[in-house]
């Protein structure tokens, strides 16, 4: 009885641990986030980037004043970069989420495969071209 006890425990004790070092749970364990608000005259992107350790997501808003014309809608793209600043990956605000006169909210990951992840993303306010208007870096929180 005792032997198929502590087999048991074994099992389970060799489970979790499987568990506990997965990659997902490894890339959870090291999510961190920073806010971030980029701006280009009365029309803005704001929102939260959070680090993992191969991708990088981009949740907020962004507004548009009006919706005359592709130049006057707005987007959010992002970046990511290693830590001397080269482009790993970039994505950008689905066109669903597209702000035409109004205000709307989006989420996109944008991937960063290479050991440790994104250290810095650029975010950029778009146009309806998915032009970069205005654009901000900021960096993998410590």
């Amino acid at each position: 009885m005792q032997t198929r006890l502590i087999t048991a425990l074994s099992a389970t004790v060799i489970t979790a641990s499987a568990l506990l070092t997965s990659p997902a749970a490894a890339e959870e364990a090291q999510a961190v986030s920073v806010s971030f608000r980029v701006a280009n005259g009365n029309t803005w992107t704001d929102g939260t980037i959070t680090f993992y350790n191969r991708s990088v997501t981009v949740t907020g808003t962004h507004k548009s004043v009006s919706n005359a014309s592709l130049a006057t809608y707005r987007n959010t793209g992002a970046y990511t970069l290693n830590s001397e600043r080269h482009q790993i990956s970039s994505g950008v605000s689905s066109l669903n989420d597209e702000a035409r006169g109004s205000t709307e909210a989006f989420t996109f990951s944008v991937g960063a495969d290479v050991p440790g992840g994104a250290a810095v993303v650029r975010i950029c306010l778009d146009d309806g071209y998915y032009e970069d208007l205005t654009c901000d870096l900021y960096g993998r929180p410590s």
